[in-house]
């Protein structure tokens, strides 16, 4: 049987053995659309007819396995009935492939996200391929939904509930190795042996994965227990009123067997209940707008393999240490080698971390990373990126001689982060050449990096410093330079207002907590302390929004005592073993609070739309999300305000095309 469809290509082998490889037309990647699902169900009925002795199930894209389900089939769905059509298409699918009367095998080589991993789920056996590309994961709560296409069913009954609700509930991917170890793949093998090993496996009569027997009791009668944990310890971190979807995932699986089909309709876990909460739309649109600025950069040529980087402090190490992580040769300039010894220190801690038992890939990145005290690597470098301190006058005198030391070609990038590029540029002979870069700390987990084009700044080679970013695997944002730009320039005055409450008497944890319930990961009070009273001080013009308005004395007093935050072990809070140490707060403190501190950040972020240094509102949210942690379930603040406006009385249904799922 050799037949061809549109997005599956069906062969079989001398051996019996058939292979259905999934090729989505007009697609660079395999997504789960309806045409995709409903050509497999045509292979499985016509398979049944005439059993081969095991299917093996690949991928024809080289760029990788299956991306998941279709998403913009997703955000096309209008009712809770077309949201329980589109998961009952795939529960059953995958139901249908659990029976097929003879092995199947799931080859996964590169991304096998959500309902890729469901369908693999549903096979006898799994084989992982050995390289970086290669990531399993169920990220459906990412998106405020969940993986009920047998997810929830078949990942706790094959590898335990323990680690099973770990992936469900964060949406982190594994490699590999990792999916191995997990009992997640049978096998995990280099690419050169891969289909040889899918024929072997699929054929060799080898019983199925079995979990330990602790696993089939959490499975089992500790169902309950597990359960109550898992939930004590989401409670920690997500609200339910916020986040429906972790808990949703909870209780199908504890109380329905992984089947979201058997939840009641007024369930909170229910399908309806799920695909129609806010979150679930906003997630959604999230998502759309990591994607708008992944887009920055892509169909730009320029793929730099030599990095310089100057100053070799927190932020300039911890970029240099990320570009030799990706790959990247890097050199390092500080005054002196003792400068830059604690950067690669740092660097070397990263590395252990993202290539944790793999000693050769540390030892290979810690080898692209190069102590360069004399600055040698200026000549050779494709982009050089200034990461000094924020003194006009030192950058005027580093620039003038790294014009004249670098290639022609070569992007020079300052990651100032109040500076004007104009300002920085004007010591340049050819100042179109400088466009900011601008990292936020900590350089390794923070997703966004701001792309600054000043007046001058040629616009092509603004382009490359997005491509540059999305080769680091950061999200690339495109902003004018003004100052703060715009991250910066919406915290400052959020920050701002949050110690003026300090100010007036309320109490520091009264104010984290208040934020911390509106939806921030961090209160502003505690995220002052993280980043250093003294950085604060010195971002003051950043931070007040203009020279006339005073410092908040609350932050100058510990300034001036000494009392630095975190790194001092005292700021506004007491500081033990890392953390912040408390008072008790009363939910009547609280009340409205955080409405009052949020507002200034949305007027900062109306008038940076409005000033044009960030495109339009989207990309302001998207910004603001990326780059602050901003609640990504509220869709960012310029949009939870729009729709805050929609819903007043007198004001209309919202747009169409501001909904994206059922409304």
């Amino acid at each position: 049987m050799n037949s061809s469809y549109q997005h599956l290509v069906v062969v079989r082998h001398p051996d019996g053995v058939v292979w259905l490889q999934l090729d989505k037309a007009g697609s660079s990647t395999n997504t789960l659309s309806r045409a995709v699902l409903d050509e497999l169900a045509n292979v499985f009925a016509a398979l049944e007819q005439a059993p081969p002795r095991g299917l093996v199930i690949a991928s024809a894209k080289p760029a990788g396995f299956i991306a998941g389900a279709d998403i913009d089939e997703f955000t096309r769905i209008g009712s809770a009935e077309a949201a329980r059509e589109l998961v009952e298409r795939g529960w059953s699918l995958f139901n249908w492939l659990a029976r097929l009367p003879f092995p199947t095998l799931a080859l996964i080589r590169g991304h096998c996200m959500g309902g890729g991993l469901e369908l693999s789920l549903a096979c006898r056996y799994r084989i992982v391929v050995d390289e970086p590309g290669t990531r399993l994961a169920l990220p459906e709560v990412m998106l405020g939904i969940v993986p009920a296409w047998g997810g929830m069913l078949r990942l706790p009954t094959l590898i335990g509930p323990g680690a099973a609700l770990d992936l469900m509930l964060s949406g982190r991917s594994v490699d590999a190795r990792k999916a191995k170890k997990l009992g997640l793949a049978d096998v995990c093998v280099p690419v050169r042996v891969m289909e040889n090993a899918a024929n072997m496996l699929v054929l060799s009569g080898q019983p199925r994965h079995s979990p330990t027997l602790i696993q089939r009791l959490m499975n089992g009668p500790l169902k309950p227990l597990v359960a109550k944990k898992a939930r004590e310890q989401l409670a920690a971190k997500a609200r339910r009123e916020h986040y429906p979807a972790p808990w949703a995932v909870i209780d199908i699986w504890a109380g329905f067997g992984g089947n979201a089909l058997a939840v009641p309709t007024d369930h909170p876990a229910s399908l309806a209940s799920i695909f129609g909460s806010p979150t679930a739309r906003n997630l959604i649109r999230v998502f759309l707008l990591q994607d708008r600025l992944k887009g920055f950069g892509k169909d730009v040529v320029f793929a730099p393999r030599y990095v310089h980087v100057v100053g070799a402090g927190v932020m300039g190490g911890d970029i240099a240490a990320l570009c030799a992580l990706r790959g990247l040769t890097v050199t390092l300039q500080d005054q002196t080698v003792a400068r830059i010894a604690p950067a690669i220190a740092r660097a070397a801690k990263l590395f252990e971390r993202k290539h944790r038992g793999d000693v050769r890939a540390q030892r290979f990145a810690l080898d692209r990373l190069i102590p360069d005290p004399d600055g040698s690597g200026v000549a050779h470098a494709d982009v050089i990126i200034e990461a000094i301190s924020e003194n006009l006058e030192a950058k005027h005198a580093l620039f003038a001689g790294l014009e004249a030391r670098a290639r022609p070609d070569a992007l020079l990038a300052t990651n100032t982060s109040s500076l004007r590029i104009e300002d920085v540029a004007s010591v340049l002979a050819n100042p179109e050449r400088l466009v900011g870069i601008h990292f936020f700390n900590p350089v390794a987990q923070m997703p966004l990096v701001e792309v600054v084009a000043g007046a001058n700044t040629d616009a092509a080679l603004q382009q490359q410093a997005a491509a540059f970013v999305r080769s680091l695997d950061k999200l690339p944002l495109p902003v004018r330079s003004a100052p703060g730009f715009l991250v910066n320039a919406v915290l400052g005055p959020y920050m701002l207002e949050a110690l003026r409450c300090v100010d007036e008497g309320m109490a520091p944890e009264s104010i984290d907590a208040a934020l911390v319930a509106f939806g921030m990961p961090m209160g502003p009070i505690e995220l002052a302390d993280t980043v250093g009273l003294d950085i604060a001080v010195a971002a003051g013009r950043a931070l007040t929004g203009d020279t006339q308005s005073e410092a908040p004395r609350a932050l100058l007093s510990r300034f001036e005592a000494g009392q630095l935050g975190k790194k001092t072990g005292r700021g506004f809070y007491r500081w033990e073993n890392g953390k912040p140490v408390r008072a008790q707060v009363s939910a009547e403190v609280t009340a409205g609070l955080a409405e009052r501190i949020v507002a200034p950040l949305l007027a900062a972020a109306q008038r940076l739309v409005e000033d044009g240094v960030v495109a339009d509102a989207d990309l302001a949210d998207a910004g603001i999300i990326f780059g602050t942690g901003y609640a990504p379930f509220s869709g960012g603040p310029l949009h939870a305000h729009a729709c805050a406006l929609s819903a007043q009385p007198g004001a209309g249904r919202r747009s169409p095309d501001d909904t994206v799922a059922i409304p």
